[in-house]
Protein backbone atom coordinates (compact mmCIF):
# COMPACT_ATOMS: atom_id res chain seq x y z
CA UNK A 1 0.00 0.00 0.00
CA UNK A 2 1.30 3.45 -0.88
CA UNK A 3 1.91 6.22 1.64
CA UNK A 4 -1.19 8.39 2.00
CA UNK A 5 -0.51 12.12 2.30
CA UNK A 6 -1.89 14.02 5.30
CA UNK A 7 -4.09 16.11 3.00
CA UNK A 8 -5.98 12.94 2.03
CA UNK A 9 -7.14 12.55 5.63
CA UNK A 10 -7.86 16.26 6.06
CA UNK A 11 -10.14 16.41 3.03
CA UNK A 12 -11.76 13.08 3.93
CA UNK A 13 -12.52 14.42 7.42
CA UNK A 14 -14.13 17.53 5.93
CA UNK A 15 -16.25 15.34 3.67
CA UNK A 16 -17.32 13.13 6.56
CA UNK A 17 -18.28 16.16 8.68
CA UNK A 18 -20.45 17.55 5.89
CA UNK A 19 -22.01 14.12 5.31
CA UNK A 20 -22.90 13.95 9.01
CA UNK A 21 -24.63 17.35 8.84
CA UNK A 22 -26.53 16.31 5.71
CA UNK A 23 -27.74 13.10 7.36
CA UNK A 24 -28.91 14.98 10.43
CA UNK A 25 -30.66 17.64 8.33
CA UNK A 26 -32.32 14.92 6.25
CA UNK A 27 -33.69 13.27 9.39
CA UNK A 28 -34.88 16.62 10.72
CA UNK A 29 -36.51 17.59 7.43
CA UNK A 30 -38.34 14.26 7.29
CA UNK A 31 -40.34 15.47 10.29
CA UNK A 32 -40.19 19.23 9.64
CA UNK A 33 -40.65 19.55 5.86
CA UNK A 34 -41.75 23.21 6.04
CA UNK A 35 -38.65 24.52 7.83
CA UNK A 36 -37.24 26.88 5.20
CA UNK A 37 -34.09 27.65 7.20
CA UNK A 38 -33.25 23.94 7.47
CA UNK A 39 -33.85 23.49 3.73
CA UNK A 40 -31.50 26.38 3.02
CA UNK A 41 -28.87 24.83 5.31
CA UNK A 42 -29.32 21.48 3.57
CA UNK A 43 -28.81 23.09 0.16
CA UNK A 44 -25.78 25.02 1.41
CA UNK A 45 -24.16 21.86 2.78
CA UNK A 46 -25.04 19.97 -0.42
CA UNK A 47 -23.15 22.59 -2.40
CA UNK A 48 -20.23 22.39 0.05
CA UNK A 49 -20.16 18.58 -0.24
CA UNK A 50 -19.94 18.81 -4.02
CA UNK A 51 -17.03 21.25 -3.70
CA UNK A 52 -15.14 19.05 -1.24
CA UNK A 53 -15.81 15.92 -3.32
CA UNK A 54 -14.49 17.64 -6.43
CA UNK A 55 -11.34 18.71 -4.55
CA UNK A 56 -10.79 15.21 -3.19
CA UNK A 57 -11.35 13.46 -6.50
CA UNK A 58 -9.12 15.85 -8.43
CA UNK A 59 -6.24 14.93 -6.13
CA UNK A 60 -6.90 11.33 -5.10
CA UNK A 61 -9.31 9.77 -7.60
CA UNK A 62 -12.95 8.72 -7.47
CA UNK A 63 -14.85 8.23 -4.22
CA UNK A 64 -17.76 6.25 -5.65
CA UNK A 65 -18.30 4.01 -8.63
CA UNK A 66 -21.25 3.27 -10.94
CA UNK A 67 -21.48 6.73 -12.44
CA UNK A 68 -21.28 8.67 -9.18
CA UNK A 69 -17.74 9.88 -9.85
CA UNK A 70 -15.77 10.58 -12.98
CA UNK A 71 -12.67 8.60 -13.81
CA UNK A 72 -9.37 10.01 -14.92
CA UNK A 73 -7.30 8.48 -17.70
CA UNK A 74 -6.23 5.81 -17.48
CA UNK A 75 -9.11 4.18 -15.61
CA UNK A 76 -8.28 4.98 -11.99
CA UNK A 77 -10.99 3.28 -9.98
CA UNK A 78 -8.63 0.43 -9.18
CA UNK A 79 -6.00 2.76 -7.70
CA UNK A 80 -5.62 2.42 -3.97
CA UNK A 81 -6.16 3.33 -1.28
CA UNK A 82 -9.91 3.27 -1.59
CA UNK A 83 -11.81 5.49 0.84
CA UNK A 84 -12.88 2.54 3.01
CA UNK A 85 -9.29 1.30 3.29
CA UNK A 86 -8.01 4.25 5.30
Amino acid sequence: MTQVPAEYYQIMEQLQAVDFVLIELTLYLDTHPDDMEAIQQFNQFTKERKRIKKTFESQFGPLLQYGNSYSGFPWNWRDSPWPWQV
